[in-house]
């Protein structure tokens, strides 16, 4: 019984750490979430996408200020922390690419152009320096179908 309760304890503390992001705060208790889309949608294109979040606000990149981030919208690829890099990603600049959009103006919703077919999309609040909270936040991943 005492080495069952040591391997789960092993078990959540690993666990914890491989969600460990930057330097700056967060509220743990913050929710990111989609306003308007659910999982298994089917949407024509162009997509509106609007971000929700509760229990912290909205900054644009470059003012650091407490409890705040911007949004970062992460379409067709692994949830962050299971991409190229791994956990590392969390600890890294969130790159701005065609999978990887920035909001660093402070933006709360969206409209994207995506071709027919499923697709995945998951939000990230980034700190002023576009890097994930040291509790990141983040939202579920998505998938909706585009018509």
């Amino acid at each position: 019984m005492t080495r069952l309760f040591a391997a789960i304890a092993a078990g959540m503390l690993s666990a914890g750490s491989a969600f460990a992001g930057g330097e700056t705060p967060s509220n743990p208790d913050a929710e990111l979430y989609f306003v308007n889309l659910e999982d298994g949608a089917t949407v024509s294109s162009p997509v509106q996408v609007i971000f929700g979040l509760r229990g912290m606000g909205v900054a644009p990149a470059g003012a650091e200020v407490e409890n705040t981030g911007h949004h970062h919208l992460l379409i067709n690829r692994p949830p962050l922390g299971e991409g190229e890099f791994g956990d590392e990603e969390f600890e890294l600049a969130i790159p701005a690419d065609e999978n990887h959009v920035h909001f660093g103006g402070g933006q709360t919703e969206t409209t994207v152009e995506l071709p027919p077919g499923e697709h995945t999309l998951q939000l990230v609040l980034g700190d002023w320096t576009h890097v994930p909270h040291t509790d990141p936040i983040v939202s579920e991943v998505i998938t909706i179908t585009v018509e």
